[in-house]
């Protein structure tokens, strides 16, 4: 199955434009609620189960993801890497890059994954099952509304993933190798409110491990 738009090539490296001391896009973060139950969950569905009771604080995290959210757009946005428009302190203006829309950067030191963002119900549910590839440099980040101990496991998923799970700073908490097509439960060993998938191997290649931390860049989100 082909990998879809713009997660195409090989491993990306930000590094000379990313570090300038420039904030592209400010990071997501989000409150406490209760738990969303998502793709490969402990009790094997594949989609998700049960009541959305949400408190307060929840609901305002659910309004700012609403609020960065735009509806419609045209051309296609996944094609090279965007830039946006900065103002200088002169008045001139100088163009810095930002991610695709519906994307992130998920960058551990001088090393990029270029990640699909699963931030619904639905799309937390889909995840990577089907896929036949993944390329390196590329991935899938799941955003929660909160941190809890999370569980995925591998139904229906072809290729060998590594999965991080990362609290509500980015800071990893656990890292894991996951097979495919193998049932049973990944559980996190803290709670996290961030999970990102790539492919097997990757962690240890770029010698990522538990305790360090991410930083995180989401381009525009475009409702789907």
């Amino acid at each position: 199955m082909r990998a879809p738009p713009g997660l195409t090539g090989s491993k990306l490296n930000y590094k000379h434009r990313l570090w300038n001391g420039r904030p592209v896009l400010i990071s997501i973060g989000f409150g406490t609620g209760d738990p969303w139950m998502y793709r490969r969950t402990s009790q094997k569905h594949e989609t998700r189960i049960g009541s959305e009771r949400r408190s307060p604080i929840a609901r305002m995290a659910s309004a700012l993801l609403t609020a960065i959210t735009v509806v419609g757009c045209s051309g296609d946005a996944d094609a090279g890497v965007p830039a946006q428009t900065v103002p200088e302190r002169d008045g001139s203006t100088v163009e810095v890059p930002v991610p695709p829309q519906n994307r992130a950067w998920v960058i551990f030191g001088t090393d990029t994954i270029l990640a699909e963002i699963a931030r619904t119900p639905d799309e937390r549910a889909q995840g990577l099952m089907y896929r036949e590839a993944l390329p390196d440099g590329t991935g899938m980040l799941f955003v929660f509304e909160d941190a809890q101990v999370r569980s995925f496991w591998m139904a229906n998923t072809y290729v060998s993933l590594d999965i991080a799970y990362m609290n509500v700073s980015y800071v990893i908490v656990d890292i894991q190798q996951m097979e495919p097509l193998v049932t049973d439960s990944y559980p996190s060993a803290a709670p996290a409110m961030f999970a990102l998938e790539v492919p097997q191997g990757w962690f240890a290649e770029q010698h990522v491990v538990v305790g360090d931390q991410a930083r995180i860049e989401f381009g525009v989100q475009i409702a789907r």
